[in-house]
């Protein structure tokens, strides 16, 4: 038994929010209170611990990560920076130091970022730096790859090879492939990578469980696919597992779990099944999301629309026969729209076949259109929301959205209107550190102050207590988890964290440096610094 005392608590429960001491009994809180009181009800040996004053929060929950491509990432060149220039020196520095025919993988460009270049990157480009090595650099979205003329070979991609359903191989004014590949065409290119082992993503999620837990993380939900999960499996039998995981599969799967009967919530406290994950659209940054209307700069382009709202309700209904939930990729206005659309013919066929309503959620809900901002709430779908996302996309969506960014990472609009909000990063995308998002979401800043001291449609800035509950309590709800997560209550599992100062009275601007001190999942301390 545990008690740890003298704590700055905040409890995230609406009984009893503040408190100075917990008491653990294993994995879970026995209750929550003043040491006295604790001390009074607690038996046999306890093992107390003064907390200094230190601030206690539950462990936050990063409510949308790929955890195998985050983790296998973590070798791979960082190209997200200021400059093209600096981008192609990082390639450089990476070939030097690997054998001829080798890939260099690199992930985080974002050509709208960049200073010195107001477009897209070309093969060219990397040729001069890597002709004898096959180059694959993934964009920060993960909706578009550069690739050099060695990757395009290996692939077998020619200048006229056709592009795949949903996906492009851009080319210039002669034909040639520019060496960018858009959406499902970056599997062309996926397909021929050396494959990593179920040992090395075992061992790469084992390896970024710590760096998790520092930055606050003790749960995740995640959206990569097979392998990840059965590394995920294997690492939870052999008690390696230490974040709790909501596990969502991929819509093609939807056939064999609905011949299966798996249901969302099979699993156990430490790894279960979420929901079926569907894309309907792409990003913006590579212009892909599907809109109502054009990209202010391309008058002809209006993105990609994976599907419309029959097909998904197609998939949905497979799912809901069975008891697993839907969770839809939609970042363009079009394709919430076309989102919202299904959901509705699936509430009614919940209801006219007895079926219960499940939890459905929409990721990324970027941006909406006005008639399509109350419907989530109205339908009873979790917004599951990034808001790191807007302040590294604040400039992209002013440029290619214009006046339609005011609905564009709304927060505070859906609270309005009544939805739940589930937070995450969408790493290898962004940094998975809750503490940027939570910035975010209070600021709606970059953390050089820009755009302004107001903040990027100020309107839609949320208060810390909100941002956090989204990262606790509406993670939980969104992952059926609420009576066991996302709160320091009595029976609570005891995930928590510790931090040296008080996030509620510090300057909004040090949320950014914050860490966690010290992380406990189940009760036993995984993290200290």
């Amino acid at each position: 038994m545990k008690l740890l005392y003298n704590a700055n608590i905040h409890t995230f429960d609406e009984k009893n929010p503040q408190a100075s001491a917990i008491l653990i009994a294993r994995e879970r809180i026995l209750a929550v209170g003043e040491k006295e009181k604790l001390e009074s009800i607690a038996h046999g040996k306890i093992e107390k611990q003064d907390m200094q004053g230190k601030t206690i929060l539950p462990g936050l929950t990063d409510a949308h990560i790929h955890i195998q491509h985050y983790a296998l990432g973590l070798t791979k060149i960082d190209c997200e920076t200021k400059t093209k220039a600096e981008c192609l020196q990082r390639v450089a520095e990476r070939v030097k130091n690997s054998k001829p025919g080798e890939w260099v993988l690199g992930h985080g460009w974002n050509q709208n970022e960049w200073t010195d270049n107001a477009g897209w990157p070309t093969l060219g480009e990397l040729d001069a730096l890597a002709p004898n090595n096959p180059v694959y650099l993934t964009a920060k979205s993960l909706h578009a790859g550069w690739v050099n003329s060695a990757a395009l070979k290996s692939a077998n991609i020619v200048n006229q090879t056709p592009d795949p359903k949903n996906g492009a191989i851009q080319r210039d004014a002669n034909g040639n492939a520019t060496g960018i590949l858009l959406e499902t065409a970056m599997r062309l290119i996926s397909a021929v990578l050396p494959a990593a082992t179920a040992q090395d993503i075992e061992s790469a999620i084992e390896k970024a469980q710590p760096i998790l837990w520092k930055m606050g993380l003790t749960g995740i939900h995640d959206f990569d696919r097979r392998d990840s999960f059965m590394a995920l499996q294997s690492l939870h039998a052999k008690n390696k597992l230490k974040l709790r995981v909501n596990k969502n599969i991929p819509v093609e799967s939807v056939e064999q779990a609905n011949d299966l009967g798996l249901r969302t919530g099979f699993g156990d406290q430490w790894l279960w099944i979420g929901s079926v994950k569907a894309f309907m659209d792409g990003a913006l940054g590579p212009h892909t999301a599907a809109m109502f209307q054009p990209y202010a700069d391309e008058p002809n382009n209006k993105g990609i629309l994976n599907m419309d709202g029959e097909e998904l309700f197609e998939y949905a209904r497979k799912a809901a026969d069975v008891g697993l939930s839907m969770t839809v990729h939609a970042i363009g206005d079009r394709a919430n729209h076309e989102v919202l659309n299904a959901y509705a013919q699936l509430r009614d066929y919940e209801t006219e076949n007895g079926l219960p309503h499940l939890r459905h959620r929409i990721e990324h809900v970027q941006i909406l259109h006005p008639d399509d901002a109350p419907r989530l709430a109205q339908l009873n779908v979790v917004a599951s929301m990034q808001p790191i996302h807007a302040v590294s996309d604040m400039l992209a969506a002013d440029r290619f959205w214009g006046e339609r960014s005011a609905l564009a990472y709304a927060w505070q609009n859906q609270l309005k209107h009544g939805a739940t909000l589930a937070f995450g990063s969408d790493a290898p995308v962004e940094s998975p550190n809750p503490f940027l998002g939570l910035h975010a979401a209070v600021t709606r800043r970059r953390a050089d102050g820009s755009p302004s001291a107001e903040g990027w449609y100020p309107e839609q800035k949320i208060s810390l207590a909100q941002a956090l509950s989204a990262y606790t309590v509406g993670a939980a709800y969104a992952a059926n988890a609420e009576s066991r997560l996302g709160k320091l209550a009595e029976n609570y599992l005891a995930d928590l964290i510790v931090l040296d100062e008080d996030i509620f009275t510090i300057d909004p601007n040090a949320i950014l440096a914050l860490h966690s001190s010290a992380t406990m999942l189940g009760g036993e301390w995984v993290w200290q610094e």
